[in-house]
């Protein structure tokens, strides 16, 4: 053997887990059959022998690139892999060129990017010309989603498939398949079974490399539980970028249980926000704008207690601050909910808009000036205190407007006392004229 031959890998080098495991054909893909199954988008593509560029949309570890592999050989292209996060200009030029050259001997490539997102603008662009003469079929791989991430030129080009979280039935399936491979069950008892597939979060790789680890662990005929788990792995932390999507699904998911009166799945999605590290102060100002938007008058407190919160949390820090947040979130999913006044802002922001500089009436504006007091600024003005039930019941619209209705409030909280305010005035100034 040369130093060439002694420095290369050894085929019988231990390798890991989830490379052993990798999938030969589509139909060995876990958890994606909308995608691989019988019926799923991409085998009727191959059966029609159509492919097309596409962009693999979805989670790490669901298979995105072991697919992409498996395509390349049903179809007899010639693979490429690259990855935008290593690769500049001059290497995707090679990479275009080699492309060029096969076609021109009559073989194709597919292109696998990985992580194509992380490629700017100006870089996606290149792939434009290569796309639409046919010099490769591309396949993008992003876990972000790809209408904020990719050039719409791009995009108008390939067919996004999305792939979706392994579900913890896919899960299962895999831990099955590594037992086999492997030839020794997994020494976990069926509660800490069930814990290691949560912890792997939908992602098929993880499940693999935890279940590595727990046989590594493993003495002879020894079993763990669910404790003596979290102390090999470690716990797997949460899959969540602050500035990514997952950051924005669930802020709309607590959101969103908040003005559906679900106090316990609000509590669940802040729990998973703080879990994952987000900036309490974030959910704060969050929680601050549910007051405003879904609950406004049909509970004032909501405010109060959202911006103490705030308070709460800025005076005591983390972790006992975090309970009043908890507090608070659960104050504005249990209060009566109400977007009257929000829905009355906006269209007093349309109409403020689309009116322009109307005067108001001189009766409201004041007389500083002779000039004024003789142009009628102020004339006839009834001070209201000093009316009947302290209401003059004037109109204070502009003229050219004319009287509108904005703020309509609901028959829910603290509204229902207000609607029975305003019905009141509008009884008052229909018999005053």
């Amino acid at each position: 053997m040369d130093l060439f031959e002694a420095a290369g890998p050894d085929p019988k080098a231990p390798r890991p887990l989830a490379d052993r495991l990798r999938p030969q054909t589509l139909a060995d893909v876990a958890g994606q059959e909308h995608l691989t199954g019988p019926d799923g988008a991409l085998t009727r593509l191959l059966r029609t022998r159509s492919l097309g560029s596409l962009i693999f949309w979805g989670p790490p570890g669901t298979g995105k690139t072991t697919v992409a592999r498996l395509l390349a050989g049903e179809t007899d292209l010639a693979f490429e892999q690259i990855s935008a996060i290593f690769t500049g200009v001059a290497d995707l030029k090679k990479v275009f060129e080699q492309a060029r050259s096969r076609r021109m001997q009559g073989r194709g490539t597919l292109l696998f990017v990985d992580e194509i997102h992380r490629f700017n603008r100006s870089q996606q662009d290149a792939f434009l010309p290569v796309v639409e003469d046919g010099t490769v079929t591309l396949v993008g791989a992003t876990t972000e989603n790809p209408s904020f991430e990719l050039n719409a030129a791009l995009l108008s080009r390939a067919r996004v498939l999305t792939f979706r979280s392994l579900d913890d039935e896919a899960l299962e399936k895999l831990l099955v398949r590594a037992e086999a491979e492997v030839e020794h069950p997994l020494p976990l008892d069926e509660d800490a079974r069930a814990a290691l597939v949560r912890m792997a979060d939908g992602d098929g790789r993880a499940v693999l490399t935890l279940a590595e680890e727990v046989w590594r662990a493993a003495g002879e005929g020894e079993t763990f539980d669910t404790a003596g788990l979290s102390e090999i792995v470690q716990r797997r932390a949460p899959i969540y970028d602050k500035a990514q999507e997952g950051h924005y699904n669930l802020i709309s998911a607590l959101h969103k249980t908040v003005r559906g009166s679900d106090p316990d799945a609000a509590l669940y999605y802040l729990a998973r926000m703080l879990d994952a590290g987000e900036d309490p102060l974030f959910i704060a100002r969050r929680v601050v704008r549910m007051a405003v938007e879904d609950i406004g008058l049909a509970d004032p407190q909501a405010l109060v207690v959202a911006n103490a919160a705030k308070d709460a949390y800025d005076f005591l820090g983390s972790p006992e601050g975090e309970l009043a947040l908890a507090n608070a979130v659960l104050y504005v999913a249990t209060a009566p909910k109400s977007n009257a006044a929000y829905t009355a802002w906006k269209k007093a922001m349309a109409l403020a808009k689309e009116r322009g500089s109307v005067m108001p009436p001189k009766t409201i504006l004041n007389a500083p000036t002779k000039l004024m007091k003789s142009e009628g600024y102020g004339g006839g003005y009834r001070y209201d205190h000093d009316e009947p039930d302290a209401f003059s019941g004037q109109d204070y619209w502009p003229e050219a407007i004319g009287r509108q209705s904005l703020y309509d409030p609901v028959e829910r909280g603290f509204e229902r006392e207000i609607r029975k305010r305003m019905e009141w005035w509008a009884k008052l100034r229909k018999e005053r004229g």
